[in-house]
């Protein structure tokens, strides 16, 4: 496969203006960069399909080295529609942005400024959490299911066994019983209060 210099230069010149005005701040030029882009890309396609050959008709006498390919061909045909499609939502954008600000300039977002400027560490999400954060041990229930673990649980003078929780200690039964769903533990008192 031979390598045409002035479709590679071409190319590169398409690809280097392209990407020189989809940087811009200017719709309207973000717009002519992305179709030079495209073109650009068109001509990348063409050039990997190689020389040009016979049109792809089967025929048992011709030598199927000199077909030419006909898959960069169906890629440039899809690239032309999407390119299409694209400058036409562009279009739709630039005309509604002239329509609303009559401007076509990006403006900066003083949103999009503070979410920059703010220091990715949050002390809430990122700060290091213990893998217990109940204050009820999670040996509560027994090995046979139904009685409470000694484990962690020491008797009191009553027979009935304590457990730590936080800085002091409880009766495990009643800390089996913050376990459950609706604490049996609290009255409630007027308006959802606590007596």
């Amino acid at each position: 496969m031979s390598v045409n210099l002035t479709l590679l230069t071409v190319m590169g010149a398409l690809y280097a203006c392209g990407i020189y005005l989809i940087m811009e701040r200017s719709l309207t030029r973000v717009l002519l960069g992305l179709m030079l882009l495209a073109n650009a890309t068109n001509l990348l396609i063409l050039a990997t399909g190689g020389y040009a050959g016979l049109a792809p008709m089967f025929s048992k006498d011709t030598d199927p080295r000199d077909y030419n390919d006909p898959l960069p061909q169906a890629l440039i045909l899809t690239s032309i529609v999407i390119s299409f499609a694209v400058t036409a939502f562009m279009l739709g954008i630039i005309y509604r942005t002239w329509v609303l600000a009559r401007r076509d300039e990006i403006q900066d977002d003083v949103e999009d400024i503070r979410v920059a400027e703010t220091p990715s560490f949050d002390a809430e999400d990122d700060s290091e959490i213990p893998v217990e954060t109940s204050e009820f041990p999670l040996t509560m229930i027994g090995s046979d299911g139904r009685g409470i673990s000694d484990s962690g649980v020491s008797g009191s003078e009553d027979g009935g066994a304590t457990v730590k929780a936080g800085d002091h200690r409880i009766r495990a039964k009643d800390a089996a019983a913050e376990e459950q769903p609706g604490s049996q533990n609290v009255t409630p008192g007027p308006e959802g209060g606590v007596k």
